[in-house]
């Protein structure tokens, strides 16, 4: 006689680790535990507006802004090698006071 297999156990699916804005950052290595701990809001920013104007993953509990592991792994694929922005664009000099332009001359 043959036995039967008993079917498999569904496991039951595991929460993510979720951290706010300032552990986020941390995570991602914009700033340190230290500066977090200090109380500094270095990178917050940059995620608020990545959340907000870039569609980057996130979620909102409790009206917080939440990021679970694997919303931070997304975030830093779309950020990889991304260029960035140097500065200002450079102006052309202005032309000195007093300087005027040369007519052009009349031809005959």
């Amino acid at each position: 006689m043959s036995t039967r297999k008993a079917p498999p156990t569904k496991q039951p699916p595991k929460l993510e680790g979720f951290y706010n804005v300032g552990e986020a950052a941390v995570r991602l290595n914009v700033k340190t535990q230290e500066e977090h701990e200090a109380g500094s809001t270095k990178g917050e920013r940059w995620l608020r507006d990545g959340v907000n104007h870039k569609g980057w993953p996130c979620h909102r509990l409790n009206s917080c802004l939440m990021f679970s592991d694997s919303d931070l792994m997304e975030i830093a694929a779309r950020n990889r090698n991304v260029p960035t922005r140097a500065g200002r664009p450079r102006r052309k000099p202005a032309a000195p006071r007093g300087a005027t332009a040369t007519p052009a001359p009349i031809a005959a």
